[in-house]
């Protein structure tokens, strides 16, 4: 077996449909009395819901989350927080909201502003340290245990309104984050284990979600497939497929998740020769043959996009996406070969299968 070290920085999780009925009871463990409640401005309604739950506790509502977390909604919502004397967040939606959640807890000192996260999508935003924000068109991320949720409350009721297009590349999103956790450079058994269980339990719950949104069991399976997929994303370091993510989302102004779904085929084809181990794994969890065609077929089945030209993505942008991608160094099984990565991307950008 590989030699390797594993520290856990576990959130408390309250799980099961119904589970939002706990808030108040969890905001007060959280030692908490001037909640600011997160949110993007489509979700303003549910939002106020939570805050008029809290009553008292609850600061305010915040209804400026934005994709990428530009950092002037992170200096906007830094100073709403100052100004209504919030002493934590509940950060009620995506990774969007999370994010926001975040940023603000990033400027605090070590637990002085803890986020309670109630996902109502499959990012997985939630069980992470990992931060990112866009300033002037790059999107930079980073680790501090100042931002991981201290709580997470999983209520699959409250993804019940999550429109099926944004179910389906959000639950691929998390997806992606185990598929890169298999090889991750600083990966264990553990997480492993985690991984792959996490993808199988995505991969039969999606398609379910898809022809019957109001599944509740297959919705809960969808988060609990989250779950497992964000604790991964949290514990190991990834490589290719999220730098080029990142870097289409921050530079590009891409969508998140439909970016990880169109993206993760090809990373997964790219580095395959050098992780047969991971590319095994993955096999035995999506039930096929060849890893990368099964999730390039997944994205056909549900309906989610596959190309980047279909999100938005100027042809005339791919040689600065490689240019982007192949600067400031970082680890990847796989060399990091310009001319590679340009194919890689001529390819998603065209929204054929990956080779």
């Amino acid at each position: 077996m590989q030699d390797f070290t594993y520290t856990s920085a576990a959130a408390r999780v309250i799980f099961g449909a119904g589970s939002l009925r706990h808030l108040e009871r969890e905001v007060e463990l959280l030692g908490a009395r001037r909640a600011l409640v997160l949110c993007t401005p489509e979700q303003t309604a549910i939002a106020q819901q939570v805050a008029d739950r809290l009553g008292e506790r609850a600061a305010g509502v915040f209804a400026g989350a934005a994709m990428h977390v530009p950092i002037e909604t992170a200096r906007a919502a830094r100073a709403e927080a100052a100004r209504l004397g919030a002493d934590c967040a509940v950060a009620i939606g995506g990774g969007s909201t999370i994010g926001l959640g975040k940023a603000i807890a990033l400027e605090e000192p070590a637990g002085r502003f803890p986020i309670l996260a109630i996902p109502t999508t499959y990012a997985g935003s939630e069980m992470t340290p990992i931060y990112g924000i866009t300033e002037a068109g790059v999107k930079k991320t980073g680790k501090d245990l100042r931002v991981l949720p201290r709580t997470v409350i999983y209520d699959a009721q409250l993804t019940l309104t999550l429109p099926v297009g944004l179910s389906m590349t959000s639950g691929l999103n998390a997806l992606a984050h185990s598929a890169e956790g298999l090889y991750a450079r600083d990966g264990n058994p553990i997480m492993a284990l985690l991984a792959e269980e996490g993808i199988r339990a995505l991969a039969q719950a999606l398609p379910q979600v898809k022809a019957d949104p109001a599944d509740i069991a297959a919705r809960e399976q969808a988060q609990y497939g989250a779950w497992l997929c964000g604790t991964v994303l949290g514990n190991v370091g990834m490589a290719l497929h999220h730098k080029l993510c990142h870097t289409l989302g921050g530079s590009f102004n891409l969508p998140h998740a439909e970016t990880h779904a169109v993206i993760l085929p090809h990373a997964i084809a790219y580095n395959a020769a050098a992780v047969p181990q991971a590319v095994a794994a993955l096999r035995r969890a999506l039930g096929a043959d060849d890893a990368a065609r099964a999730l390039f077929e997944l994205n056909l089945k549900l309906g989610a996009p596959t190309s980047l030209a279909a999100l938005g993505m100027p042809a005339e942008g791919i040689a600065l996406a490689a240019d982007l991608a192949t600067q400031n160094a970082y680890w990847n099984p796989r060399a990091i070969e310009r001319e590679a990565i340009t194919a890689l991307l001529e390819r998603a950008h065209a929204g054929l299968p990956p080779a």
